[in-house]
């Protein structure tokens, strides 16, 4: 509770400090929502990738999804909301730290891969990064709408969103944050992953969230001998249940072990110009994206929020995002 409210203050009651704070905390509120309007309006297409099962690739396919649009000239961001385990930073072998704005009231720079790729992700904001993140919703729905309303991402082409597996706060939050996010599934072929890939399908229509369609990834394997594709994990299952729910198909990326050491390493192999089937593949999976969600006019987001009349909001109570400096 503020000192405004202790012994001494003028407050008649309790529950007068009480009212007074919500009232604060809904007008932050709604200032945070405008931050995030104004932040999403930028931004042209948001890309969710996402999965039911663990251990598909969701991170390799982020990271190698939004290096291979930014090689194409697009302005990328990527944002990596599996807070309990992000990876994307160490795949981009990226050292940086998180410097705050000399300004309080200015945006937070993101880090800065390349020209056109901006990198947002909990683990640059940790001094240190093998500590284990033990948070409860509220903490984790918090963080995300701070990565979208107080990082500085400028004018996006695509925002790729690296989530957790599973259908919970992270990308339930993403899905109320982020209006007409798109959602990218990526599976292994395998019945048991295939199971849980069914649950983030309908997960997205339950949500109302459009799916941009299916990668298939570890979709046989690349010899390292013969560079020929052996099918030891299967083939076909995200095909089929792409065909199942009447989504676009976007490709089957084999399982390379360059991929493997690449990630390690930190050098992204996808993105590559390796001479790889898994490279060629991929190629036709960021064609697909690109092919589907053109670099166009962004659309309207999130209505304007009344931030009260009580609160610093330069337009007096019903703010608009455009003009507005709060």
């Amino acid at each position: 509770m503020s000192s405004s409210c202790d012994s001494s203050s003028s407050c008649s009651s309790s529950s007068s400090c009480g009212s007074s704070s919500q009232e604060s905390q809904q007008a932050a509120m709604a200032q945070q929502d405008n931050a995030i309007t104004r932040s999403l309006g930028k931004i042209k297409n948001k890309i969710l990738v996402m999965s039911g099962k663990g251990g598909v690739g969701k991170s390799t396919i982020s990271v190698n999804l939004a290096l291979g649009l930014a090689s194409r000239g697009h302005k990328v961001g990527l944002m990596d909301v599996d807070l309990h385990g992000p990876d994307v930073i160490r795949m981009l072998n990226m050292t940086g730290s998180l410097n705050a704005p000399e300004n309080p009231d200015d945006l937070v720079a993101p880090l800065q891969y390349n020209d056109n790729l901006k990198v947002v992700s909990l683990e640059y904001m940790m001094k240190d990064r093998d500590e284990a993140i033990i948070w409860r919703g509220p903490l984790k729905i918090q963080a995300i709408r701070q990565f979208v309303a107080d990082f500085d991402w400028g004018e996006l082409d695509y925002l790729i969103i690296d989530a957790p597996p599973g259908t919970g706060d992270e990308p339930l939050s993403i899905a109320q944050t982020i209006p007409l996010v798109r959602a990218l599934v990526v599976t292994t072929p395998q019945k048991v992953a295939l199971a849980d890939v069914r649950k983030s399908l309908n997960f997205c229509r339950t949500v109302e969230m459009d799916i941009v369609g299916v990668v298939e990834n570890m979709s046989g394997f690349v010899c390292p001998e013969c560079n020929a594709t052996v099918d030891i994990f299967k083939t076909g299952g995200g095909e089929d249940i792409a065909r199942e729910f009447d989504l676009p198909f976007l490709g089957a990326v084999p399982m390379d072990p360059k991929i493997v050491i690449a990630g390690d390493d930190g050098v992204p192999y996808l993105s590559s110009d390796a001479k790889s089937p898994a490279v060629e593949a991929f190629i036709k999976v960021v064609d697909s994206v690109e092919l589907r969600l053109p670099a166009v006019a962004a659309p309207a987001t999130l209505n304007v929020v009344d931030t009260g009349s009580g609160s610093d909001c330069g337009c007096g109570g019903s703010c608009n995002p455009d003009t507005c400096d709060c």
